[in-house]
C-alpha cells in the first residue's frame, strides 16, 4: 500500500480534469499501460487509478476494450429540449421521484415542528429505537396484507442505506460472505467493502433469486447472510410470487441463514404479495425507509428485527450507533407528522400514477427494443441491441446528452472462481432437466450479461426531458457503435 496516497492524488488531478470540462463525457482515457508511461508510474498504481476513478463513478469500462469519462451527475432544471449536445445532460441514472405539490404538502407538515416549544424537543437527540411515536407511525406505513410488523421491533437509521449498513455491519464479521443476487444494489458493493465483507453472487431467472443458488455457495463455503430485494428488484423490475418466496424462506430456514430483505421499492406495489418476512419471521431484517415515499434530503431509514430477537439481537443497536447511523430527531418528528397527517399516503398514491405513466413513455418511444420494466416501477432494464456494449453506448448516450446507468455497475463479480454450478431444475423423479416450456425461455432470457444492459431510471427527469432522452437514446441504438 506504499503507492496509495500517489494513485488517489492522481485521481484527484483527473477528477479535476473532469469537473472542470477538460474532460468531457464520453472521452476515452488512455489504456492503463500508456498512461502509466506517460505519467511515470508502475502499471499497477495506473490500475488503482482507474479503479478509483470508476469507484467514483467518473468513468465506465471493461478491461480490453477502454474506459469512458461519465456523464456528469447533476444538470441544472430547466434544460431546453433544442439545446445542442455538450449541454448539461439528462440525467436517467438519478431515481428521486418527486410529486406534483410535494414540497407544499412537506412544509405544511414541517410547520408545526418550527415552534420554539416543539423545535426544542425536536432537535434533541434520539436513540436507535426512536420514539414511541415514531415507532407506531413507521408500523403503519410499512404494512401490507399479510404482513404487520409489531412496533417494538422498529430501529431507525438516517436512511436506508445506512439500515443495510447496520444490519450486515451486526450480522456479518469482517471477512464473511454474504449472498446477494448476481445483480444487485450498487451501494452494497460499497457497503460491503466498507465493511470488509464478500459478496457472491446468486444465480437469478425471472423470478428474481433460484433458492437453490443459496443452498450452492453455502455449500461450497459458508455463508453469514443473504441480501435481497424481493419486490420490484433493482435494476432488473422482477418481483417473487408467493411461491418463490415461500421456497426461498425454507432453504433459508435449512441452512440457518439470517437474511436482508430490502424493501424501498416495495410502496409502489399496491397490495401484492406478502413480504419474504412474512414467510420466516423469525429470520428477516427488512429495510425501508422514506427516501423514495418523501424526498432524500430528509428522510429516516426503517431497520425492523425478525421475531422473537429483541432490539439489540447481534449488536444492530450499538452498530448503528457506531456507525453513525441513527436517524437524527428532527426527521423522526417530521416523518411521524407526514405519516400521521396523510402526507405520505398522498404522495405515494401520486408517485404510483407518475411510474406508470413514465413506464408508458417507455413503451411509446423504446418500442421494438428489448426493455424489462414493470409498470409499477421507477425504473427499466434495457438489453441493448447487438453488438452494442454497455461501455460504448453509455459514453455515446453521454455524448449526445443523456446520462444512463451501465448494467456492470449491478453485477457481482464471482468469489470464487471454479465455484459450482447451480444444478439446473428438474421435475419430480428425473435426472435430467426437461425441455423448457417458453414461460422458462422467457425467464432465462432476462439472464444477457449485463455488459450489454443499461438501467434507465424514470424518476428524476421531468416527464418532457424523459421522453426526449429516451427518443436520443432509441436512436443512439439504431445508429450502431
Amino acid at each position: 500500500m506504499a503507492d496509495y496516497p500517489d494513485y488517489r492524488r492522481i485521481a484527484d488531478r483527473i477528477a479535476d480534469d473532469i469537473a472542470a470540462g477538460r474532460l468531457k463525457p464520453g472521452e476515452r482515457l488512455p489504456p492503463q499501460r500508456a498512461f502509466a508511461r506517460r505519467r511515470g508510474i508502475a502499471g499497477s498504481t495506473a490500475g488503482r487509478v482507474y479503479a478509483e476513478l470508476v469507484r467514483r463513478g467518473l468513468v465506465v469500462g471493461e478491461v480490453g476494450r477502454g474506459t469512458f469519462v461519465r456523464a456528469a451527475p447533476e444538470g441544472p432544471s430547466g434544460r431546453a429540449l433544442t439545446e445542442p449536445s455538450g449541454s448539461a445532460p439528462v440525467n436517467l441514472e438519478l431515481n428521486y421521484p418527486c410529486a406534483p405539490g410535494q414540497s407544499e404538502l412537506l412544509a405544511a407538515g414541517l410547520a408545526p415542528l418550527l415552534r420554539p416549544d416543539v423545535l426544542t424537543e425536536a432537535t434533541r437527540t434520539a436513540p436507535a429505537n426512536g420514539t414511541a411515536a415514531a415507532r407506531e407511525a413507521g408500523a403503519g406505513v410499512l404494512a401490507v396484507p399479510g404482513w404487520r410488523p409489531a412496533p417494538d421491533r422498529f430501529l431507525f437509521a438516517g436512511n436506508a442505506r445506512q439500515a443495510i449498513a447496520g444490519a450486515l455491519a451486526s450480522l456479518v464479521r469482517p471477512g464473511g460472505r454474504v449472498g446477494v443476487e448476481a445483480l444487485t444494489y450498487p451501494l452494497v458493493k460499497e457497503i460491503a467493502g466498507r465493511l470488509g465483507l464478500t459478496l457472491v453472487p446468486l444465480a437469478m431467472d425471472g423470478e428474481g433469486l433460484l433458492p437453490e443458488a443459496v443452498t450452492v455457495a453455502h455449500r461450497a463455503a459458508p455463508l453469514s447472510a443473504v441480501y435481497v430485494q424481493p419486490t420490484l428488484h433493482n435494476p432488473t423490475t422482477v418481483t417473487m410470487g408467493s411461491g418463490r418466496r415461500a421456497e426461498l424462506a425454507r432453504v433459508l430456514r435449512e441452512l440457518d441463514l439470517p437474511v436482508v430483505e430490502d424493501r424501498i421499492w416495495s410502496f409502489l406495489e399496491d397490495g401484492g404479495v406478502a413480504p419474504l418476512a412474512a414467510y420466516a419471521p423469525e429470520r428477516v431484517y427488512v429495510v425501508d425507509g422514506l427516501s423514495k415515499r418523501v424526498a432524500p434530503g430528509l428522510t429516516v431509514g426503517f431497520l425492523v428485527v425478525p421475531e422473537g430477537r429483541g432490539r439489540d439481537s447481534h449488536g444492530l443497536e450499538a452498530a448503528l450507533r457506531s456507525g453513525g447511523w441513527t436517524a437524527g430527531r428532527f426527521a423522526l418528528e417530521a416523518g411521524v407528522r407526514w405519516i400521521g397527517d396523510g402526507v405520505v399516503g398522498r404522495l405515494v398514491a401520486a408517485k404510483r400514477a407518475d411510474a406508470a405513466a413514465r413506464q408508458g413513455v417507455v413503451a411509446e418511444e423504446l418500442g421494438g427494443f428489448v426493455v424489462r420494466g414493470d409498470a409499477r416501477a421507477y425504473y427499466a432494464w434495457w438489453e441493448l441491441p447487438e453488438p452494442w456494449r454497455a461501455d460504448t453506448f453509455v459514453a455515446e448516450a453521454a455524448r449526445r446528452g443523456v446520462a444512463v446507468t451501465p448494467g456492470t455497475a449491478f453485477s457481482v463479480p464471482a468469489a470464487v472462481a471454479g465455484a459450482a454450478p447451480v444444478p439446473q431444475r428438474t421435475a419430480p423423479g428425473q435426472h435430467r432437466e426437461a425441455p423448457p416450456t417458453p414461460a422458462q425461455q422467457q425467464r432465462r432470457a432476462t439472464c444477457r450479461p449485463a455488459s450489454r444492459c443499461v438501467r434507465l431510471g424514470l424518476g428524476s427527469a421531468p416527464p418532457e426531458e424523459l421522453a426526449w432522452a429516451l427518443r436520443v437514446l432509441a436512436d443512439v441504438a439504431r445508429s450502431g457503435p
